[in-house]
């Protein structure tokens, strides 16, 4: 498994997240968010390795690679995330149905074609590498909730560089799938 794919991804999935991060890191303690995000991030990950495994299983891993569409289609789509915050009385669940309401769609579409045909093992090792990822972002956006710099210019790039990120994803899982290949024999 390609490690910076993965972290590439996971930057630029929740990249227009880190936004809404620097408020929800405000709101709620630094333990509170890392689980919540956490709990958010393992629950998107598991549906698109469930859901990777299963059309594996019917599809040729070649015809998979179309799946690298999705992404693509995700940065060039002008629907942008609603920013529904929903208050309860936990806040680590809180914090996961806030994550998962602003990011879900958009993070299985982006994820599914990255974790297409891997090993439950090499999910677990993924898993781990991308919780981690997860705990360190937190971490520093705790750290700079509170430059001015950092909420500029998440406001005037943020959204490009998410898309730009999305096809660079889509455009890898298209090229390594083997579907071009395939399409150039064909030719």
């Amino acid at each position: 498994m390609n490690y910076w794919l993965l972290a590439l991804t996971f930057l630029s999935v929740n990249l227009d997240f880190f936004f809404m991060l620097i408020f929800l890191v405000k709101k709620y303690n630094l333990r509170q968010s890392i689980i919540g995000y956490i709990i958010g991030v393992t629950v998107i990950l598991t549906l698109s390795f469930i859901i990777g495994q299963t059309l594996a299983y019917f599809i040729p891993e070649w015809m998979m690679g179309i799946l690298g569409l999705l992404p693509i289609y995700m940065a060039l789509k002008d629907d942008d995330d609603e920013d529904n915050v929903s208050s309860h009385k936990s806040p680590i669940l809180s914090f996961v149905i806030t994550y998962l309401s602003v990011c879900a769609g958009c993070n299985l579409s982006i994820f599914l074609p990255v974790l297409i045909g891997i090993s439950l093992k090499q999910f677990i090792i993924i898993l781990i590498f991308i919780n981690t990822l997860t705990i360190v972002v937190t971490i520093i956006v705790k750290f700079i909730a509170d430059i001015r710099l950092v909420n500029k210019v998440m406001q005037k790039y943020g959204e490009k560089l998410m898309k730009i990120c999305y096809i660079l994803v889509g455009l890898y899982v298209l090229w390594d799938s083997g579907l071009i290949e395939h399409l150039i024999k064909l030719l």
